[in-house]
């Protein structure tokens, strides 16, 4: 038996158009969060997901591949965009390589607010104790992930430096949810292609969304920040650590991101839930929508796989009260119910306005509302 990180090792390493590969450095430590430790501390705990064969992983990774170059004609033909096939690479990858590659996207992430926060723990001891510590939390949240996940579009891969992101497939936990739904493994890899596929689409045909998308969650970040100079913040970091505690016991406890939000705050987030729902609706619309003359049992794999995101182990459960993923979840069925209002109402093309500009994004009322979205953009 053999884990695909030996396989995928083998294969080389995927360049960008540029022909500079993206790299896997783990990112340097910080003040206030030790990204190398998280990383390390995830990869630890992760687990390689369902033991496999040399010839088993190498089918699972060729096999995404090919879905993901296959995916590409589906997708440009159902939607009507067209994102160059050269920009933002496909990488197959094990869990590990998931870690590293999400606290490189976190660390940047939290860079703006790290930067605001720094000057507010002058004490080098009490920065490396804090850094350890929110690391050890980090890497715990990434390692449980790393083993749920089984795509992503990572849009901070290349932002830098101009470079349109990667599509990142986690060949251990697509082997591992085929065999647990029982679905014909050929037309469930395909199917996780193109909800994926979309994604890069969305990201590629649409020059704007991404810095766009980045430039919100920055804006969250540094009003987080603002909190925590006036003192605001420590007041609900207490009331995080009781909801920790009753969602572990099994209680509706609120999700993290929605504890450390002020009015303000709160208002940004909506925005980018709004953003994020159309984003993960229009993705799993595409992914059925494609239809059965290209995924046969698509029907299937649909019904067995929302039986199981429907109804989590105890466990599981838990995990998502307490990182906030149940919002997620809402986001697929309610991005997914508006992209089917408006495409019913004024079809592709009408709907296909959204990309346009900025203000032509739903608003988190018009997201539960298609048709105010429709008459407000389309009239």
């Amino acid at each position: 038996m053999c884990n695909y990180a030996a396989f995928i090792a083998t294969v080389g390493t995927v360049r960008s158009r540029r022909g500079t590969a993206y790299g896997w450095a783990v990112p340097e430590t910080s003040a206030l969060v030790d990204w190398n430790l998280a990383a390390r501390l995830g990869a630890g705990l992760a687990g390689r997901g369902p033991a496999v064969t040399p010839e088993e992983a190498r089918e699972v990774v060729l096999a995404l591949r090919a879905g993901a170059a296959e995916a590409r004609v589906h997708v440009r033909a159902y939607t009507g965009l067209d994102a160059p096939t050269a920009d933002a690479p496909v990488e197959v990858v094990d869990r590990r390589r998931w870690i590293e590659a999400n606290a490189q996207g976190l660390a940047r992430l939290f860079a703006p607010l790290e930067e605001v926060l720094r000057s507010r723990v002058q004490n080098e001891a009490l920065r490396r104790v804090g850094g350890t510590l929110t690391g050890s939390e980090v890497g715990a949240a990434l390692a449980w992930m790393s083993g749920k996940v089984l795509g992503q579009f990572d849009i901070y891969a290349g932002l830098d430096d101009g470079r349109p992101g990667r599509l990142l497939l986690v060949a251990p936990n697509v082997a591992q949810v085929e065999r647990e739904l029982g679905v014909d493994r050929g037309d469930f890899r395909l199917w996780v292609c193109l909800h994926e596929e979309t994604h890069r689409v969305q990201f590629t045909a649409v020059p704007w969304l991404r810095d766009h998308l980045v430039g919100e969650v920055r804006e969250l970040l540094l009003s987080v920040g603002r909190d925590a100079q006036s003192g605001e913040l420590a007041e609900r970091l207490r009331d995080l650590a009781q909801a920790v505690g009753e969602a572990l016991r099994g209680g509706g406890a609120p999700a993290v991101d929605h504890i450390l939000q002020s009015p303000e705050q709160r208002e940004r987030m909506a925005r980018l839930t709004a953003v994020m729902s159309l984003l993960e609706g229009h993705a799993d619309v595409v992914m059925d929508g494609v239809g059965p003359d290209v995924v046969p049992s698509v029907a299937e794999i649909r019904a067995r796989f929302q039986e199981r995101r429907e109804h989590p182990g105890r466990i599981e459960a838990a995990m998502r009260r307490l990182l906030g993923l149940d919002a997620k979840l809402r986001q697929y069925r309610d991005g997914a119910a508006f992209v089917r209002g408006v495409l019913d109402a004024a079809g592709m093309e009408g709907f296909n306005r959204v990309w346009e500009r900025p203000a032509n994004l739903p608003s988190d009322r018009e997201i539960q509302a298609p048709g105010e979205w429709v008459h407000r953009v389309l009239g």
